[in-house]
């Protein structure tokens, strides 16, 4: 069966598209002779039924969270509710304008300040910016207040210190913004090693950015400790919410001591994730730091809701208009839908899922930080290692059964890393399927070890050199 909608029908002359009004020779004459093209376009033909089934075919090799379970650790991939679509695509919200004038987008204008308050005391900050269009850019955005801060204090700060658990972009945006990066050890235990960290702050060090749990899934029992010192010297500690599925309603990072939050709402608060967007990375601040905020902020006055137009300190506008709009109306809805009680059983499942899988899989992986974890939870396939079978080939493995992989050798600190979130959306009968598939590939590995190695054997792709696709992309369709 051909693959491309090209291979299916395609007519050069085109006679089937509507007649110019325009005769042909004054139309040709308008456009130069370079923009020209030198051969008729093979645009395909074909009925709507051909159309429907070629692309609803296509899908059916793709993986995604509406057909198959994402235990991709650190991203929080859960289903999000259809219903939230619906809300988004109300034409209250789908058609209205952004530049709208604010008389007249009172309804929109109200939603999104109601939306920084329930953020705010989900997560104990004074206020939020929506702006920020994914976590990353939340990072930017408070990376940047950071430097505003100090420098309204007439302080020089050069360093930010960042676990050496920590996602990526923490130190990547700590070194866009003119940083260096200084690297805090994980303890035995897998928290931030206190000790290390208070020898390595001083009176340069502008920032400490951490998640908590950290990305080992565990909470950091020294997180008050830890602020204060920080604190001590002057410096802001930031708090990296891509791991706030698991606090939701239990704690809250203002209350820990962080200055500074992220929050990413196309993880956390069911906003559809994937494919590079859309995101929406919102900023929350304690009090101090409140005018250092991206401009406008939205205000409430007399009962009625404006932007901001004076705002000296702020650190400027970071995104046009005011965020990923449809994103935040998503979370709104979740938010609104759920309320406190469901928001905490949100975190609540998520616990309770990833420590059943932790205790079932024990048995046939290494758990190098192995205490009572959170929303997910990291595993090591060393003893697999030792075996001739690496992470990686087990994660191609558990493609063929119809499972997404979880994130590995992240984070980098552990040894053939198999990072693995349920989620709080997902059935104990899928969980038992999933620890039943990994018991039967760790019974092909001691027994059938190629059948692994040569995965996967059922996708569309087989496995790929994936430095060289990284480095060489061919997009190009082969049998």
């Amino acid at each position: 069966m051909s693959e491309l909608i090209f291979e299916k029908h395609s007519r050069n002359d085109a006679s089937w598209l509507p007649s110019l009004e325009m005769p042909e020779a004054a139309l040709l004459g308008q456009i130069p002779q370079t923009h020209r093209r030198k051969m008729a376009p093979a645009i395909p033909s074909l009925s709507e039924l051909d159309v429907v089934r070629h692309f609803t075919n296509l899908s059916k090799k793709n993986f995604s969270v509406d057909s198959h379970f994402y235990p991709l650790g650190s991203c929080t991939m859960k289903y999000n509710p259809k219903s939230l679509d619906a809300i988004a695509g109300l034409a209250g919200f789908s058609q209205i304008h952004p530049y709208q004038d604010e008389a007249d987008a009172q309804g929109a204008l109200r939603v999104l300040f109601e939306m920084q308050a329930f953020l705010s005391e989900i997560t104990g900050m004074a206020e939020f910016t929506l702006q920020p269009a994914a976590g990353a850019h939340g990072e930017l955005c408070g990376l940047l207040i950071v430097g505003a801060y100090h420098r309204s204090k007439k302080e020089k700060k050069t360093k930010v210190l960042i676990p050496d658990s920590a996602h990526g972009t923490n130190p990547a945006t700590a070194a866009l913004c003119g940083y260096e990066v200084v690297q805090v050890r994980t303890s035995a235990k897998g928290h931030v090693d206190v000790a290390d960290l208070k020898a390595k702050l001083g009176d340069d060090v502008a920032c400490f950015m951490m998640t908590n749990p950290n990305t080992l899934g565990l909470f950091e029992e020294d997180i008050l400790e830890i602020a204060r010192a920080v604190h001590a010297v002057d410096g802001l500690v930031y708090y990296d919410g891509a791991n706030m599925n698991a606090l939701l309603g239990i704690c809250r990072p203002g209350d820990m001591g962080f200055d500074i939050v992220h929050l990413n709402l196309h993880k956390t608060f069911a906003v559809p994730h994937g494919s590079g967007g859309p995101g929406s990375g919102p900023v929350g601040v304690r009090k101090e730091l409140i005018g250092f905020l991206p401009s406008p902020r939205i205000l409430k006055k007399d009962g009625g809701f404006f932007f901001e137009k004076n705002a000296p300190q702020s650190i400027g506008k970071l995104r046009s208009f005011y965020g990923n709009f449809g994103a935040i109306i998503r979370s709104y809805a979740y938010i609104r839908a759920l309320g406190r009680e469901g928001l905490e059983a949100v975190s609540e499942n998520a616990i309770l899922n990833a420590n059943y899988l932790k205790t079932r899989l024990k048995e046939i992986f290494d758990v190098p930080y192995d205490g009572f974890c959170m929303h997910e939870f990291v595993l090591s396939a060393r003893r697999q290692k030792m075996k001739g079978v690496k992470a990686l080939d087990i994660a191609k493995r558990l493609l063929d059964y119809g499972v997404h992989a979880p994130t590995v050798y992240f984070p980098l600190i552990v040894e053939e890393a198999m990072m693995i979130e349920p989620t709080e959306t997902e059935s104990k009968e899928t969980l038992d399927e999933f620890v039943r598939v990994l018991f039967q590939i760790q019974k092909e590995i001691d027994e059938e070890p190629q059948k692994v190695l040569d995965a996967p054997s059922t996708t569309p792709v087989s496995r790929i050199d994936e430095v060289r696709a990284a480095r060489e992309p061919n997009l190009r369709f082969r049998r």
